[in-house]
């Protein structure tokens, strides 16, 4: 099925990624920092509060920068700044100026920027100026950018706008493109998209803003519809409780599930009228997450179901349709071929591979099964196709392990994997035994679907995005709880 982007006035775009852009950057004007909104009007919130007239001082401050150092139409600059002013700007200034843009984590290690650069080797790389501090929960930095020459790095080789790596939560990260037409789409698919922040609201960015959702929703959807950006100053439940009490206007926030575990921990939030919805993205909300926040806060939790490769695809807003995904965004086609969710797009998203299996004939393999309803259209996600396993013979699926699992008293949230058979990683309450999970697990699953063994562990861990890691190898070496 095509969910119609005619009817909501916008038009769908197949552009050519092997040919540039020939708008250059003018696209940044006229969708991002046009003045639609009032020069006046609050753009960004990072510790003190920009207005567009001012971020748009900036963009042409740091578009001077990276000029003079001889970025120009049909460069490439990698960007690896923590989430900052500078992150956003030079973003912006380097498409303005008509170059490439490749996003990169500043929590890398060397060795993974290495390899990372040695894939997409761009002209310059811009970085801070000094040692960022790691694992402070701050949601923002304040940094000096420096822009540096890339030994061999090369021009952009093809039009996109924007290059990504994927999140690596299920194997090794891929080399994503975009063009400008592409990402221009998306931001007007997400104004076609009810119940997400319009003008004059305010949304308080917790994701990843080098990654989809904090990237397209948080940030240029924002930036196009005059809605205010603000980073909080701490990524806790109180950093953030005080970042959305900050103003009177109607707020949303954004994150990742955790996010909505840790504001649903508070057990007495603030009374917090301008808080309007929250939004998550990047997995599944597992069993009571919403329910749970929704009576703390009053408000519904919805859903975004993406991938890197395409943005949005599907949204339950309301938060009423759980677990389905919801219904496909504005212009998006999709269909369901052997249990496996298929997605319209016209072009190869791969830089430097050619992979049949996962796209072919202007469609995109998400290795996600899924459901379409005939009759409503509803897509429902019902995990990830890789988590089907085989034990003695008979099949099991991680994801519903994962679910049961994640959804008894005292679980706070879980993995379950297949490492030769099936372990899973849970934190768990303060009190609470892993035994005691395990006889619980045993009333709900079937002997054959339970864990050899349930590991207590301090923490799960996360890939940049905040999706947790299923790699085997990165689960035995979290810590386990005394």
């Amino acid at each position: 099925m095509i969910s119609d982007f005619a009817e909501f006035g916008v038009e769908a775009n197949e552009p050519n990624p092997d040919r540039p852009d020939t708008d250059g950057g003018n696209w940044v004007d006229e969708l991002l920092l046009g003045a639609t909104a009032g020069d006046s009007a609050p753009a960004v919130h990072l510790g003190e509060s920009l207005d567009r007239a001012a971020l748009r001082r900036e963009v042409d401050a740091h578009r001077a920068v990276l000029a003079g150092a001889g970025l120009g139409p049909g460069g490439s600059v990698a960007l690896q700044l923590p989430p900052s002013l500078p992150l956003i700007t030079g973003m912006l200034a380097a498409w303005r100026l008509g170059a490439q843009v490749i996003l990169l984590d500043h929590r890398l290690t060397g060795h993974e920027t290495g390899r990372a650069l040695g894939r997409v080797a761009p002209q310059f790389v811009v970085r801070p100026a000094g040692p960022v501090r790691q694992g402070s929960l701050r949601g923002y930095h304040v940094v000096d950018a420096v822009v540096d020459p890339y030994p061999d790095g090369r021009p952009a080789a093809t039009g996109h706008a924007l290059v990504q790596l994927s999140s690596g939560s299920t194997g090794p990260s891929k080399v994503i493109g975009r063009t400008a037409a592409e990402l221009a789409e998306e931001v007007r698919r997400y104004t076609c998209i009810e119940g997400m922040p319009g003008p004059g609201d305010r949304v308080v960015v917790l994701n990843s803003l080098i990654h989809a959702m904090g990237l397209m929703a948080g940030l240029l959807h924002s930036l196009h519809a005059g809605i205010e950006i603000v980073l909080p100053e701490r990524a806790t439940a109180d950093g953030i409780l005080d970042a959305v009490a900050a103003r009177s206007v109607p707020t949303v926030i954004m994150g990742v599930p955790f996010h909505a575990q840790l504001l649903g921990a508070v057990s007495a939030p603030p009374p917090l009228p301008q808080l309007v919805r929250a939004i998550t993205a990047g997995e599944l909300v597992r069993p009571g997450v919403a329910e749970t926040f929704a009576a703390r806060y009053g408000v519904p939790l919805g859903e975004v179901y993406g991938m890197t490769e395409m943005g949005v695809i599907a949204t339950d807003l309301s938060g009423e349709h759980r677990p389905a995904a919801g219904w496909p965004a504005p212009g998006i086609g999709v269909k369901v071929v052997d249990g496996q969710l298929l997605v319209r797009r016209a072009t190869n998203p791969y830089l430097g591979l050619s992979d049949p299996d996962r796209w072919s004939d202007g469609w995109l393999r998400t290795r996600d099964a899924a459901r379409i309803d005939p009759d409503t259209g509803l897509l429902t996600i019902l995990g990830r196709l890789d988590s089907q396993v085989s034990v003695g013979g008979l099949k099991v699926d991680l994801t519903e392990v994962e679910w049961a699992l994640s959804g008894l008293p005292g679980v706070r949230e879980a993995v379950v994997v297949h490492d030769g058979a099936i372990e899973a990683y849970a934190v768990l309450d303060d009190g609470v035994t892993a035994a005691a999970v395990e006889g619980l697990l045993a009333e709900r699953v079937a002997g054959f679907k339970r864990p050899r063994r349930i590991h207590a562990v301090t923490a799960l861990p996360r890939t940049t995005t905040g999706k947790p890691v299923r790699d085997p190898a990165a689960l035995r070496a979290a810590p386990e709880r005394a």
